[in-house]
């Protein structure tokens, strides 16, 4: 069995924040993420991860103007001022929660730029992210996420996202692979986890369409999370999805997968 994470941007809401990390841990949960806790005191977040006694894996960089719809700042031409400064930010939250990785959204594709300079602005600014976040220990991910839930978000499929791994050329750099984004896009998980595995440095699912809980979709999970102990994945599983209930009542396919 996968040893399983929640992150509890999508579970445990029914929780003030600073309260999920102990309710994920009761839940069975050893280890939690989170997507963006920059309006969370850093302190304070230190704080609930002790009480909870619980390992802190991943956040993400920091997303831009969300109000004004941006979803990273990776892919966005003249904002790479605002990304290193994000970098800095999250390598301070990162330190301090002790998190092994962070996962960087390339953004939404900004409109009236050709294709190949956004890509060069992406490149660059995973290189600068992966150098800065490795001088603390901490991998830098690149997550294809699919254009029906953000559209027009510019990394949607694992061979693109490995493309430009692999011009940026630095070793501190992987590929998270969330099996919901990856099913709506491309499908035929179990060849692509074997196809993959190798360049995979995070694993998180939801099951499709509706983004709830193992069994509320189209995928076979028992026989998806035996692929991912049968192909000798060795890091954490995380759940991130929209529970349809309460998170504690979602929880059924832990018990079906042990």
């Amino acid at each position: 069995m996968p040893r399983f994470a929640a992150n509890i941007s999508t579970l445990f809401r029914e929780h003030d924040w600073l309260d999920r990390p102990i309710a994920a841990k009761r839940a069975g949960f050893e280890a939690v993420e989170i997507q963006f806790p920059y309006e969370l005191d850093v302190d304070d977040l230190v704080r609930a991860k002790k009480s909870a006694a619980v390992h802190w894996l991943m956040i993400n960089l920091p997303p831009g103007n969300m109000a004004a719809g941006e979803r990273g700042m990776g892919c966005l031409p003249g904002r790479e001022g605002d990304f290193r400064q994000g970098v800095a930010l999250c390598r301070r939250y990162g330190e301090a929660l002790g998190i092994v990785q962070v996962n960087m959204p390339a953004g939404i594709a900004p409109k009236g730029i050709e294709r190949a300079r956004i890509e060069e602005t992406l490149v660059a600014n995973m290189r600068y992210a992966a150098e800065e976040l490795g001088k603390a220990g901490i991998k830098l991910l690149v997550e294809p996420i699919n254009d029906r839930d953000i559209p027009g978000f510019f990394v949607t499929r694992a061979d693109q996202a490995l493309d430009l791994i692999d011009r940026a050329g630095h070793a501190n750099l992987g590929l998270l692979h969330d099996l919901y984004h990856a099913q709506i896009m491309v499908g035929d998980l179990m060849r692509n986890l074997e196809r993959l595995m190798p360049r995979i440095g995070h694993v998180q699912f939801a099951d499709p369409p509706g983004r709830h809980e193992p069994g509320t979709g189209e995928l076979n999970w028992p026989a998806l999370f035996a692929a991912i102990d049968r192909l000798g994945y060795r890091g954490w599983v995380s759940a991130e999805y929209f529970p349809t209930g309460n998170t504690a009542d979602s929880l059924g396919w832990m018990t079906e997968a042990a």
